[in-house]
């Protein structure tokens, strides 16, 4: 966690406040987070004892937050240390987008394996194999979250991002993906642990409803509804070799390269860091 705090608090843009929720974190991550907040004042602690899960953890730091844009970030990826100033200066530039993405380069406990490059401007069709947005990458309009909060249910446990991406586009906003690698993306064995089958089954439920409102079901749209299904009938390591052929190292420009990469200590929290 400490990397990816320092990663936050290290931005070329300065002028941020860094909302921290911790939700239900171990009691070592939970002092760590407090001692982090006595060292720079644009942290904001919330936070509630018990898990409620990650769609309301970062629906109440949306309503918390008082800057212009809002940016998500995870409590075990890294950001690079230009990441928020060049998110805030395409959305700046480009009223028509109302978040922007990046790149990002994946990494494990002992380096930095892959590089997962996003379409740029991701169109209808983009939405059929997973999201088009690795999401703790995105930089969002304030004004676009505090109008469509996440979606708090069981059905959106462990797709949260996925299903108010698509939200958002039926609502007539775009996204967009800065191709550029400003984003340390954690993606290490216990990425791939099996899901309960309930997960797979309420994300296939999502995907039917959304592809549906997107008028995608046809002709292949049912295959991507059924995929969540056939993904758990596929052994673990099968899948982590498929994801790592997919996105297996390849040269890409050195940006903000972190010279140590570490575990993190387990933790519930969630961030977002939003720019004034």
């Amino acid at each position: 966690m400490d990397q990816a705090v320092d990663s936050i608090l290290n931005q070329t843009l300065r002028d941020i406040e860094f909302i921290i929720y911790d939700d239900g974190s171990n009691a070592e991550a939970a002092k760590y987070i407090k001692e982090q907040k006595k060292k720079d004042e644009r942290i904001r602690l919330c936070g509630k004892e018990e898990n409620h899960g990650l769609a309301f953890s970062l629906n109440a730091c949306i309503d918390l937050a008082k800057g212009k844009y809002i940016a998500r970030m995870d409590a075990d990826d890294i950001s690079a240390p230009t990441r928020l100033q060049v998110q805030y200066d395409f959305l700046e530039s480009h009223p028509q987008y109302s978040w922007c993405g990046t790149n990002a380069k994946l990494f494990d406990e002992e380096k930095i394996w892959g590089y997962r490059k996003m379409a740029e401007i991701p169109e209808t069709q983009d939405y059929l194999r997973y999201s088009p947005y690795i999401h703790p990458t995105v930089m969002y309009r304030r004004d676009v979250l505090t109008k469509h909060h996440y979606a708090v249910s069981k059905e959106t446990l462990r797709c949260e991002d996925y299903e108010i991406f698509m939200r958002l586009r039926q609502n007539g906003f775009r996204g967009y993906n800065i191709q550029q690698p400003l984003f340390f993306y954690r993606e290490d064995n216990s990425s791939y642990k099996r899901r309960k089958f309930q997960f797979r089954i309420n994300e296939s439920r999502i995907r039917y409803r959304n592809f549906k409102a997107m008028h995608m079901l046809f002709p292949l749209g049912w295959m991507y509804v059924l995929r969540p299904l056939a993904g758990g009938l596929v052994p673990r390591r099968m899948i982590a070799a498929i994801k790592r052929k997919e996105s297996g190292y390849r040269d890409v420009p050195t940006v903000g390269t972190p010279s140590i990469l570490q575990s993190t200590a387990s933790s519930q929290s969630s961030s977002l860091s939003s720019v004034k």
